[in-house]
């Protein structure tokens, strides 16, 4: 955008930040992804749309960095990080940015929990959705070692922007998704959604940092990824005496479509979990995945529960799932064939692949 602003829902202009000399100095893949590889990276995202721009999630690697979990992190203003020797400078920066809504990195002094000192390199960065309203603040946070806080080396700096382009690239689909669930309700579902589908994204940042990674295409291992995906899926959202199997092939693609098909895959698997065995102790989801040649693969999600009432089309376009569903199958161009009945309801999906 001629504005430098990150907005969501552009297919093609939103890969990446635009600003006016729209001309992006980033490092090769294959650095970036070793330092990434090799560096505690967290992250961290408030909403400003709520009093005092509190928390509202934040990853394992923000617990590793500063010692507070989410239980402890969640709901409070990021303050609860600076102590005695913050300066106030740099505090004034991140507010005046804040304000401004625009990106800024900086070098602060935090806390962790257990008191000790660290150097935090601070990448802050507003998100937009498709109206161009401001709806959550992205962090991305780096505990500078000892030689880094000396040296302040600019080759971190442009890994974690490397970083921030691929996370909020991604984050468009699920702020949007958000967004629009908070409009339809008004409980706290909505960041708990944020919180499983960042999850989900975060298992595929996991596997982008993997030796096994093409880091000069940034094809992912599409096999590793969803088995993984599966397995996070089933204990988030399941309960006793549901079973999950799963049976995933290897294919390769790259991360844009991976992050899709993850997601997809996600939003059908918690839906079965929650709805196809209302009223019974015991059931099974199958999950599978097998490559069609190199340019596609079938993904099927099979239950044996009750169905879908008579009459009920796949998705259900008036529920935010199911709009969410339908969204991420039309821009995978998905082809999709659903049974239903009286032992279970199975779900195939046809998904062109593309490798980088």
């Amino acid at each position: 955008m001629a504005d430098g602003r990150f907005h969501f829902g552009q297919e093609h202009d939103t890969a990446v930040p635009m600003d006016k000399e729209t001309n992006l100095n980033t490092l090769p893949d294959s650095e970036a992804f070793r330092i990434l590889a090799d560096s505690p990276i967290s992250m961290v995202l408030t909403d400003p749309t709520l009093p005092d721009n509190p928390i509202v999630y934040v990853n394992r690697a923000f617990e590793r960095v500063t010692g507070y979990g989410p239980s402890s992190a969640i709901g409070r203003n990021c303050r609860f990080l600076q102590g005695e020797k913050t300066d106030e400078d740099d505090l004034q920066r991140i507010r005046d940015a804040l304000k401004a809504e625009t990106e800024t990195t900086i070098d602060i002094v935090n806390y962790r929990a257990d008191g000790v000192q660290f150097l935090n390199r601070l990448l802050l960065s507003p998100v937009y959705d498709t109206e161009g309203n401001l709806t959550h603040f992205l962090g991305i946070q780096k505990a500078l070692s000892d030689a880094e806080a000396s040296n302040s080396a600019n080759v971190t700096q442009k890994a974690l922007r490397e970083l921030k382009h691929r996370v909020k690239n991604h984050l468009a689909m699920i702020v949007s998704l958000i967004r629009l669930q908070g409009r339809s309700s008004p409980d706290p579902a909505p960041t708990q959604s944020l919180a499983r589908r960042v999850e989900s994204l975060l298992l595929l940042y996991e596997e982008l940092s993997e030796p096994t990674v093409s880091h000069r295409t940034g094809n992912v291992s599409l096999g590793s990824y969803l088995s993984r995906l599966v397995s996070t899926t089933a204990h988030l959202d399941g309960r006793a005496g549901i079973r999950v199997n799963s049976q995933i092939e290897d294919a390769t693609c790259g991360s844009e479509v991976a992050a899709k098909i993850g997601l997809l895959l996600s939003e059908i698997m918690t839906n079965a979990l929650q709805h196809a065995f209302e009223g019974r102790a015991e059931g099974v989801l199958n999950v599978s995945m097998i490559p069609l040649g190199a340019t596609a693969i079938e993904v099927t999600i099979a239950d044996n529960g009750i169905g879908f009432a008579e009459g009920v089309e796949w998705p259900k376009t008036k529920s935010v799932g199911g709009r969410v569903v339908l969204g991420l199958m039309m821009e995978l161009g998905a082809e999709r064939d659903v049974t239903s009945g009286d032992k279970g309801t199975t779900i195939r999906l046809k998904i062109p692949i593309e490798t980088q």
